[in-house]
C-alpha cells in the first residue's frame, strides 16, 4: 500500500554519524514534505553540515534509514544525483576559468540544465560572466557557487548556509532564487545562521543541537514549543513578578530594551497578562505601562529558548 512517507523527498528515521565515542548525529528524525522550503537551524557544531553530507550521499552515516527521493543516499546513482542540487558551505575553487566556462562545465553534468546565459543572470553575474573566477570578490564567488548548485534544475535543493560572504543585495537575490525554484516545485533544504533568512524564506524549521533535533514546525509551532505564544514587554515597572503567576508567564530580562530595564513575559496568555500590568501601572501612578509591547515570539527568541532549555538539560 503507498503511504505518504512514499511521497516524501526526505524521510530520515534515528540518523546517527559517531566518531568513536562522540555522536555528531544522534538519531535524528527528519521528514521533508515536497515542494518546501525547510530551513534547518543551529548552533555551530550542532551537526547541521554533517546531516546535510549524509543526505547528500557525501558522508556515510553510521546508523538510521535514510530516504532521498525515494533512494538511500548510500546507493549514489548517477540518476538519482542527477535530481539533486547541492550548494555547499564552502566555496569552490575553480582556478583560472572564467564565470561562464564554470557554468557550462558544470552543465554537461546533467540532463536538463539551466540555460547558460538564464542562470548566470539569475545569480546576479551577467556583468562578470567573462571574468576570471579568481577576479571575483567573495561574495560573486558564493554567487558562482549557487549557479552551479542549481545548474541541473533539481528537484531538492541543499543549500547548506548559503548567504554566507554575500551583501546585503546578493542575500535578497539568493532569497529571489530560493522563490523561483519554489515556483518550479524543488523542494528546497536551507541551513542559515540567518534566522530573519529562515523565518522570510522556510515554511517550516527544524532546531538542532548536539546532533539532536529539538523541535520541528511552522514558526508558530516552534513558539508553542519553546513554551509561549506571545512575548509582552515592559519597562520601568517594579514588582512585575508579584503580579505576573509562574502559570500566567514566564519573566526574563529583556536584552532588546533600553537602558532603563526591561522585562520580557512569555505567555499563552497575552490579555491576561495586560490586565495584571495595567493594575501595576496604576498603583505605581503611571497613565500608560511603560515601553509596552505584545508581539509573536520572533524565530530567534523561539530558536535562543529551545537552544538554551537544550544547554540546561545537559
Amino acid at each position: 500500500m503507498t503511504t505518504i512517507t512514499d511521497h516524501l523527498p526526505i524521510d530520515v528515521q534515528g540518523l546517527r554519524k559517531t566518531y568513536g565515542d562522540f555522536a555528531a548525529v544522534d538519531h535524528l528524525d527528519l521528514q521533508v514534505r515536497p515542494g518546501e522550503v525547510f530551513a534547518l537551524l543551529g548552533p555551530n557544531g550542532a551537526g547541521k553540515t554533517t546531516t546535510v553530507d549524509m543526505l547528500c550521499g557525501v558522508q556515510r552515516r553510521t546508523g538510521g534509514t535514510v530516504s532521498v527521493l525515494g533512494e538511500d543516499p548510500h546507493h549514489d546513482s548517477r540518476q538519482w544525483r542527477n535530481r539533486l542540487g547541492v550548494v555547499p558551505q564552502n566555496t569552490g575553487d575553480y582556478l583560472n576559468l572564467t564565470v561562464r566556462e564554470v557554468v557550462e562545465m558544470f552543465a554537461t553534468f546533467y540532463s536538463d540544465p539551466i540555460p547558460t546565459d538564464e542562470l548566470i543572470s539569475m545569480v546576479g553575474l551577467t556583468a562578470k560572466a567573462g571574468a576570471k573566477t579568481n577576479a571575483l570578490s567573495g561574495g560573486q564567488k558564493r554567487r558562482l557557487d549557487v549557479a552551479v548548485g542549481v545548474v541541473g534544475k533539481p528537484e531538492l535543493i541543499f543549500l547548506d548556509a548559503p548567504p554566507t560572504g554575500l551583501d546585503p543585495q546578493a542575500r535578497r537575490e539568493a532569497w529571489d532564487l530560493v522563490d523561483y525554484f519554489r515556483e518550479l516545485g524543488a523542494t528546497t533544504v536551507l541551513t542559515t545562521h540567518y534566522l530573519d533568512e529562515a523565518e522570510t524564506l522556510a515554511d517550516r524549521a527544524g532546531v538542532i543541537a548536539a546532533g539532536r533535533m529539538l523541535a520541528i514546525g511552522t514558526i508558530d509551532e516552534l513558539g508553542r514549543t519553546a513554551g509561549y505564544s506571545a512575548n509582552v514587554t515592559v519597562t520601568d515597572l517594579e514588582g512585575v513578578a508579584g503580579v505576573i503567576p509562574s502559570d500566567l508567564g514566564v519573566l526574563e530580562p529583556d536584552a532588546r530594551a533600553d537602558r532603563r530595564g526591561g522585562v520580557l513575559i512569555g505567555t499563552d496568555q497575552p490579555t491576561a497578562v495586560v490586565e495584571r500590568l495595567t493594575r501595576l501601572a496604576r498603583e505605581q501612578g503611571f497613565g500608560e505601562i511603560p515601553g509596552l509591547t505584545v508581539s509573536r515570539p520572533t524565530l530567534e527568541d523561539t530558536y535562543l529558548r529551545l537552544i538554551q532549555r537544550e544547554d540546561a538539560q545537559r
